[in-house]
């Protein structure tokens, strides 16, 4: 598949004025722009998020200008910081609240792996609960580490099936989660 960047056309067939490429290559690149984020910060994490969205970093340059804190508007969940025992049920129900097609990002340490917290009450990573598309190491990351991940979502995006929610193997995951 080819590399499309920004701005350019992705591969297909030109002619006299026609181009004509494949479905899921247009849609894919339509969707990796448009992504709506759901900030879930629950600690300092959220804070290098909060840095990223302002002035300085101007997160919505990757075409997430909107961030959205309803779970039916979005798209992409952001989990970023700590996530105790007692609040894996409400991230998971925010997660299922989420239309087709959803994506995850592990924002730190704390999200990824439970950090610094390997306690009783600390969920060591938010895939025991969640499937996780990217990882972003980091206690906290950088706000240059989550642009990073958000471009990794967006090189998955792009290059996604539209077919592939409907995949046996992709059902199959979600069935290993309790997710239907």
């Amino acid at each position: 598949m080819s590399d499309i960047k920004m701005g350019n056309a992705p591969a297909g067939v030109e002619g006299s004025g026609f181009f004509a490429t494949t479905l899921d290559q247009v849609i894919g690149l339509a969707r990796s722009h448009s992504l709506w984020p759901l900030p879930f910060a629950t600690s300092c994490c959220g804070i290098e998020f909060m840095a990223t969205m302002g002035a300085h970093y101007d997160f919505s340059r990757f075409g997430s200008e909107r961030p959205s804190f309803s779970p039916r508007q979005a798209d992409l969940l952001m989990v970023m910081g700590t996530i105790a025992k007692k609040m894996a049920p409400v991230l998971k129900q925010v997660y299922t609240q989420m239309a087709e097609p959803r994506w995850v990002i592990a924002v730190g340490a704390c999200a990824s792996s439970g950090g610094i917290f390997d306690t009783y009450s600390v969920l060591q990573g938010i895939d025991e609960i969640i499937p996780v598309d990217v990882y972003v190491p980091g206690c906290p990351p950088r706000p240059e580490g989550i642009i990073d991940g958000f471009n990794k979502i967006q090189e998955l995006v792009k290059n996604e099936s539209s077919r592939r929610r409907n995949s046996p193997e992709y059902k199959q995951l979600l069935e290993s989660y309790g997710i239907q």
